[in-house]
């Protein structure tokens, strides 16, 4: 019997941060005016919204979807089916601003208006808090906890979730070799470039680490972006992959809040340097 639901050996999260244009902006609203560079933002949720959410459809899961509230304002059409389809909704900050590059009441400002965004957009709060490049700072927790959230998605000190002790607040962790940009984002000009990567490479470094995430029980926690992922060449290696974590019995593919609210009512609720493996 592993530590999930209904004795499932591992967790799997689908996870898209929907930048749209705010992954190039950064924060900085005056390079609206660069529109060759902000298109590969616009691709995202225009064209890759949708081809995910199809695929998604076709295969039965639910995802988490992080929204900059700048994004879900611009692209509020496009990103209405996200919830109608049943999809989660999560925080993911204003226009991109990483939290460690303002102050406290600045990073509060930021929090509230993706929260007025995302409450147009889906009618509640969300429970859920992605920071834009999984930055925090000194304050990020305390705030998160003054505003509701249940569950934060950012930080890197283990495979299986933990409870922050200092709030309550369930860390559902990732990793940089579980998230797409390392290995497809380019950027004009040498901004945020890297060599592509073939899909096919990829699917190999996902999958292996699938395999080991799955011994020890752990939470297989990917994060995607869809001006990245979404690429038709992508998105067929994305459905390849569903395709070979099906072929393991026993996974539990579920949303973050879902996650999280296991790991409050039936995980090691310990912090991470207490959490336990089966080894």
């Amino acid at each position: 019997m592993g530590r999930w639901k209904n004795g499932a050996q591992c967790a799997a999260m689908l996870t898209f941060d929907v930048d749209g244009e705010t992954l190039w902006l950064s924060g900085d609203i005056t390079q609206l005016d660069q529109v060759g560079m902000l298109s590969q933002g616009t691709y995202g949720p225009r064209v890759a919204v949708p081809l995910i959410l199809n695929l998604l459809r076709q295969k039965d899961l639910k995802a988490t979807f992080f929204i900059p509230g700048w994004t879900a304002e611009a692209h509020h059409k496009s990103l209405v089916p996200v919830v109608e389809w049943g999809h989660e909704v999560g925080h993911h900050g204003w226009l991109h601003e990483w939290p460690t590059a303002l102050t406290r009441d600045e990073e509060q400002e930021v929090l509230e208006q993706g929260l007025h965004a995302l409450r147009e957009l889906t009618g509640k709060d969300p429970a859920g808090y992605r920071s834009p490049a999984w930055e925090f700072s000194d304050n990020t927790l305390t705030l998160l906890n003054d505003y509701g959230f249940k569950y934060s998605s950012n930080l890197m000190s283990h495979f299986i979730p933990w409870q922050h002790a200092e709030t309550g607040i369930i860390e559902l962790p990732v990793s940089w070799l579980l998230d797409d940009a390392p290995f497809f984002l380019y950027g004009p000009g040498g901004r945020n470039s890297k060599p592509i990567h073939a899909a096919d490479d990829v699917f190999k470094i996902w999958t292996e680490e699938f395999r080991g995430i799955y011994q020890y029980g752990g939470l297989f926690n990917l994060t995607m972006h869809p001006q990245i992922i979404g690429r038709p060449g992508r998105v067929q290696m994305l459905s390849r992959l569903i395709d070979y974590i099906n072929s393991f019995p026993d996974v539990w593919w579920a949303t973050g809040e879902e996650v999280a609210d296991y790991w409050v009512e039936h995980g090691d609720a310990s912090p991470v340097s207490g959490a336990s493996i089966d080894l």
